[in-house]
């Protein structure tokens, strides 16, 4: 396991996607951001919580689990024989986003004072959320993985191995 390469990859890819869910709300004039809505869930569960306490927890766990999602996609990169191309991160975003319908309306179902919002249009901006996630985690992943590389490749600075003699 890269730690290095996996957080790096797992904060780049949750920034971009947290952008474009905020864009999704711009548009469709309703918030769609994830780490608000875990804030709001941890606050209606523990309603001790201030607002800093709530958006802490939801954005603590937003990136936490963009980190656990790159974990799995640098297992699939590194023991499955599936590269950080585009077109590979296409489809694991694609099955991330499918995946994050299911829990989330999971979550939903199962918490006992849920949000209000329209949840059709929040689990359909969820998949090319994700797609937006798995683009760019595999973008940083596979640029610091080629830099570490090309560092481990450059030859070694030459020894002088002169011997004085006595």
């Amino acid at each position: 396991m890269k730690a290095k390469e996996i957080l790096f990859a797992g904060i780049s890819g949750t920034t971009f996607m947290t952008a474009f869910s905020y864009a999704v709300s711009a548009v469709e004039k309703e918030n769609f951001s994830e780490p608000e809505r875990l804030g709001q869930l941890a606050r209606r569960l523990l309603p001790i919580l201030n607002k800093k306490e709530d958006q802490l927890i939801g954005w603590s766990a937003h990136y936490g689990v963009g980190i656990l999602f790159t974990t799995a996609y640098d297992w699939l990169w590194n023991n499955k024989g599936i590269k950080p191309s585009f077109k590979n991160n296409l489809l694991l975003g694609g099955i991330s986003g499918l995946a994050a319908v299911a829990i989330w309306k999971a979550t939903f179902k199962m918490h006992p004072l849920p949000p209000r919002l329209s949840f059709d249009k929040y689990y359909l901006q969820l998949v090319p959320a994700h797609i937006v996630f798995a683009v760019f985690a595999g973008l940083a992943y596979g640029l610091l993985s080629k830099t570490k590389n090309d560092e481990l490749k450059e030859e070694p600075p030459a020894i002088n191995a002169e011997v004085e003699e006595s």
